[in-house]
């Protein structure tokens, strides 16, 4: 059973995309071969005022087990806002990355 984890930071005024971006590049290499993660993605609304990265996993106990008080306090640092952490059960992934 796959697990969705959708983070979101909501920020009064928008995120630089640019910083965004580099978070993101800084923070990929510790999640590259991660157990039990399948992908993650850094997102950026429209809007620019919410900041989300979507997690996909095979587990649901690592899932979980992975945003512990000290990542959340952790990425509050890094995104200046406490994240909104939502558990999605996955009933269905059409997944075209081999195709």
């Amino acid at each position: 059973m796959m697990i969705g984890v959708l983070v979101t930071f909501t920020q009064t005024d928008k995120f630089d995309r640019s910083t965004l971006a580099k978070i993101a590049s800084e923070l990929r290499a510790p999640f590259e071969g991660m157990a039990g993660l399948r992908f993650k993605s850094f997102m950026l609304d429209e809007d620019g005022v919410h900041a989300r990265n979507f997690y996909l996993w095979d587990d649901e106990e690592k899932a979980r087990a992975f945003f512990t008080a000290e990542i959340v306090d952790k990425v509050t640092g890094i995104y200046g806002v406490p994240p909104k952490i939502e558990y999605l059960d996955i009933v269905g992934l059409v997944d075209n990355s081999g195709a």
